[in-house]
């Protein structure tokens, strides 16, 4: 498997020198946005761009010393973007936030204003979409889903700059936290790493959940009650997973708690899953959302470097079995690939 010259760059410039990816995630929008104004006690559309951009400024300012790369949005990001650390890599979301949710599907749309090349203009190295994806669907709506990405995936390839895809699971209808869309979960979190590993969608790097609900691993400190699998069950789901990519893959930590992803990532490890690192956001600084909508941006900022830096390195510690994106194409460093 070869990889573009381009790409090369762009996945250097997010990794860390080991050639993992221990990448902050804060492209959030209409979620942030609800998020602040439940907190400050006011209607979303009192959360203005200015409140939007001064959060991600604090998180990008803080956190990104500790981080690979970060990935933000040109919405509201840009300006945060401008005040990362210079070891941080910056990967730019290409969707809107949310989805259709006037007819079946989930269909995902791209930002109005922008295309890969802007994106690339913009600063980004390497460029994220997301989308939600459900294997069983009907056929229809995932092959306009499947042509979508690989629309994107030759528009990334046009500009040599690394596509990720996020893809998120999901059923019509089910409870997507409960037990029964967990037992659900490790098949469509398979079949979908699948189907995005084969070449025509172009996609270089993929940004996948845990095929597994933490809060329904037996013994787990998430679990409080029934349980969807057992330790060593939940360990084969990951390794099953794993087997199918043929692309590099790294895991999002979907909106837990630090100390859930935290545990995740040991299991990840205890099962010897290939995974190349992490794009990690919630889990990181969500808990400074109330803290910012209370008492303000220099709490928050002090939140950040305190309990947020801290949070951060809990993730980081758990990277140790992470394995170099380059793997992936056979080599034994970044270099070698040239």
């Amino acid at each position: 498997m070869k990889i573009s010259p381009g790409k090369q760059l762009g996945l250097k410039s997010v990794a860390d020198s080991r050639g993992v990816i221990a990448a902050a995630a804060m492209d959030q929008r209409g979620s942030l946005m609800s998020a602040i104004a439940k907190e400050k006690g006011v209607d979303k559309k009192e959360v203005t761009p200015q409140m939007m951009a001064e959060f991600k400024e604090a998180v990008s300012r803080i956190l990104t010393p500790h981080a690979s790369a970060i990935l933000l949005d040109p919405e509201f990001g840009l300006s945060a973007a401008k005040v990362r650390a210079k070891n941080a890599g910056l990967l730019l979301a290409y969707e809107k936030s949310g989805y259709d949710n006037t007819q079946p599907g989930r269909l995902p749309d791209l930002l109005d204003h922008y295309s890969v090349r802007r994106l690339v203009a913009a600063g980004a190295d390497c460029v994220k979409i997301l989308l939600y994806y459900a294997p069983a669907d009907k056929p229809e709506i995932n092959e306009t889903k499947h042509a979508w990405v690989e629309r994107i995936g030759g528009e990334c390839a046009a500009a040599d700059v690394p596509f990720f895809l996020e893809f998120v699971g999901y059923e019509e209808g089910a409870d997507e936290k409960g037990i029964e869309f967990a037992r659900k979960k490790p098949d469509i979190v398979t079949r979908s790493m699948e189907e995005f590993s084969k070449p025509q969608y172009g996609v270089d790097v993929l940004k996948v959940e845990v095929p597994v609900n933490m809060a329904f691993v037996k013994g787990a400190r998430a679990c409080k009650g029934e349980a969807a699998y057992s330790r060593d069950e939940a360990k084969e789901h990951f390794r099953r997973a794993a087997s199918v990519a043929k692309k590099p893959f790294i895991y999002l930590s979907a909106g837990v708690s630090n100390e859930t992803f935290n545990e995740t990532l040991e299991l990840a490890t205890e099962a010897g899953t290939n995974f190349s690192g992490v794009l990690c956001g919630r889990a990181t600084w969500k808990e400074g959302i109330p803290v910012y909508g209370k008492q303000g941006i220099k709490a928050l900022e002090d939140w950040l470097a305190n309990q947020g830096v801290a949070n951060i390195k809990n993730v980081n510690a758990r990277l140790g079995a992470a394995k170099p994106w380059f793997g992936f194409y056979g080599a034994t460093s970044a270099s070698a690939l040239s």
